[in-house]
């Protein structure tokens, strides 16, 4: 199944939901964090250990702490693009008690050691893990020597004078500044999905368009139109995507609208990744259909300019 990022659909990476004991590996290079968005200085984790891998044959396993609060990315965008950087494991954990009250060097024994068998890890230099969070970076390092895993520390990725962080990108996503997002990501902010029927509205009196509804958890810019770019497999389509509940026409539920530049399929059931690339204007409620599809025209021609002005540059 097309799964819309590179040719993600290709590999294969083994993904799991720690429910109570990990998993038992071997000779893994390890990296660990909440990996919430994957942006620049994550990804610098991430090549730490691909690196490893190609140079001694170890399996890489990004260890994702997850908690219910919503995220920039869904479970799912984040299996997607850890597969597309070719880690092998991805092993989700729950941040639940066990794991909040674990001691760190019980955690260090237990699973590093013990359950993964790492022989390399890499975090950020302001990793904490384990109880009351006293498990540092150079705790990794010390017990390194002790059980026989190399550790290496990562300065944080700055933005000017900033470090860069989640919160930092969801500053951003509340601003709907998608081109200081993109910078920090090192990648659009991006929606996936699968396209859902409408009430046929676009194709009756506007213009035909695509729909997905992104699940609660996830955290979206704020509602408005925006210039972006739909994949499917590995098709692409430049448009216009309007995210909100279209109060000229009146939805109960938070959508993902988009209008294709020529395209003329019928992608009902399809998977998509729908990527934003620039805020146009907010969203509000027109007097009239007519207003509102004139509304949509002027958009539709600033979106064009958008991405002639792009090809131009």
């Amino acid at each position: 199944m097309s799964r819309g990022l590179g040719d993600v659909y290709k590999r294969q990476m083994e993904y799991m939901k720690i429910e109570g004991q990990f998993p038992k590996f071997s000779n893994c290079a390890v990296t660990l964090g909440k990996f919430d968005g994957i942006h620049r200085g994550h990804r610098k984790l991430i090549q730490k250990i691909q690196d490893h891998k190609k140079e001694y044959g170890t399996t890489s396993v990004v260890v994702a702490f997850v908690s219910d609060r919503q995220t920039i990315l869904t479970g799912e965008e984040r299996r997607l693009l850890l597969e597309d950087m070719g880690v092998d494991v991805l092993l989700e954990c729950p941040l639940n008690e066990q794991i909040r009250h674990m001691k760190a060097d019980q955690f260090i024994r237990q699973i590093l050691v013990g359950a993964l068998q790492a022989s390399f890890v890499v975090v950020g230099e302001d990793y904490r893990f384990g109880y009351e969070r006293k498990g540092t970076p150079e705790l990794l390092k010390k017990s390194g020597l002790k059980y026989g895993y190399s550790t290496e520390i990562v300065p944080k990725e700055m933005d000017g004078n900033r470090k860069i962080s989640s919160t930092f990108i969801r500053e951003e996503l509340k601003k709907g500044n998608m081109e200081k997002i993109s910078e920090l990501l090192g990648t659009d902010f991006f929606v996936e999905g699968t396209v859902e029927h409408g009430k046929g509205l676009g194709h009756k009196k506007f213009f035909p368009t695509t729909n997905l509804i992104p699940p609660k958890q996830k955290l979206m810019p704020p509602n408005g139109v925006y210039v972006t770019v739909s994949k499917f497999g590995e098709t692409e389509y430049q448009g216009i995507t309007n995210v909100g509940y279209k109060p000229t026409i009146g939805e109960d539920f938070l959508g993902v609208e988009t209008y294709l530049f020529d395209c003329d399929r019928d992608l009902y059931g399809q998977d998509c990744v729908v990527s934003f690339l620039r805020f146009q204007r907010p969203e509000r409620k027109f007097a009239s259909f007519e207003a509102l599809k004139a509304q949509i025209a002027r958009d539709i021609e600033e979106g064009h300019l958008f991405f002639e002005n792009k090809v131009q540059k």
